[in-house]
């Protein structure tokens, strides 16, 4: 028992995106500071955005505990390996690790840590079933990310570092949007007030569409007006095209499985940050 209890705990980190949360401000951390960070810088700044995103995911799974139950009754607390009170306790557990990583970076470091916190407590209890509201939530906190890694690394000048926060800002809104629009049955399961739901799966695609096209214009403007060197514009290309051909493909109802579509969207711009970092550390 035990063992399945700690196992259960595991489960509810969803170490996963615990850790792409950390490598995120990693990323940002080298983008800002145009090298490698300091050791201190690397671990605090990693460990931070990891215990702060595992403590919410984990508030997350205790606010849904009852919906859990119908609709994933595998998951850790409806399963019993868990029990809520043992969850929240957990939780509060990763909450104070993160905060205290923040600190070790500084004050500045530790209120970005806690304005995130702060969203993420907030987005389960009360705007997860705000559809819109919700969704920009979600990527406000996924952006934000990039802004705490150029606070840990000291600079949060670097535009690089701007630009890249509103692109993902941009794109996980875009994704959380269309996610819904193929889950609309789900959303109407939880009492979720999403576009889809309340428009119709079709609109909120468009809307989605229209998200992810401010992204790909938002993209060229720096490069438009001379602020970045064209050299990083190809990662970016790249990028656009996966968008535009996915999207078609999103907005297109007979095609089936377009979860794949939302997904190669996501790849798409992970490894264009991965480049664009690359070649942040090798030409500056």
């Amino acid at each position: 028992m035990y063992n399945a209890g700690l196992y259960g705990l595991f489960r509810l980190m969803r170490v996963e995106l615990s850790f792409a949360a950390g490598i995120c401000v990693l990323l940002a951390e080298v983008l800002a500071h145009g090298g490698l960070p300091s050791a201190l810088q690397a671990l605090c700044g990693f460990f931070a955005a990891f215990f702060i995103a595992a403590s919410v995911l984990v508030l997350n799974d205790c606010f849904d505990i009852e919906a859990d139950r119908i609709n994933s009754p595998s998951r850790p607390l409806p399963a019993g390996f868990v029990t809520r009170e043992g969850a929240v306790a957990f939780s509060v557990v990763l909450a104070i690790s993160g905060l205290f990583s923040a600190l070790l970076l500084g004050r500045q470091a530790f209120i970005v840590v806690s304005v995130l916190l702060s969203l993420g407590i907030l987005y389960n209890w009360r705007f997860k079933r705000y559809g819109l509201a919700g969704n920009l939530m979600v990527a406000v906190t996924v952006g934000m990310t990039f802004i705490f890694g150029g606070v840990a690394v000291g600079n949060l000048s670097e535009p690089l570092v701007w630009f890249m926060a509103v692109m993902t800002l941009g794109v996980d809104f875009g994704e959380e949007i269309a996610a819904d629009a193929l889950d609309v049955e789900g959303d109407r399961r939880t009492g979720s007030h999403s576009i889809a739901v309340i428009f119709g799966p079709d609109r909120a695609m468009h809307v989605a569409a229209g998200v992810f096209g401010f992204v790909v214009a938002f993209g060229v403007i720096p490069f438009a007006f001379g602020w970045f060197d064209r050299v990083y514009l190809f990662p970016i290309v790249l990028f656009d095209v996966v968008v535009f051909h996915s999207v078609s493909r999103l907005l297109n109802s007979r095609i089936p499985d377009r979860i794949t579509d939302i997904r190669r969207i996501y790849l798409a711009g992970t490894a264009m940050i991965l480049v664009v970092t690359v070649m942040r550390l090798t030409i500056g």
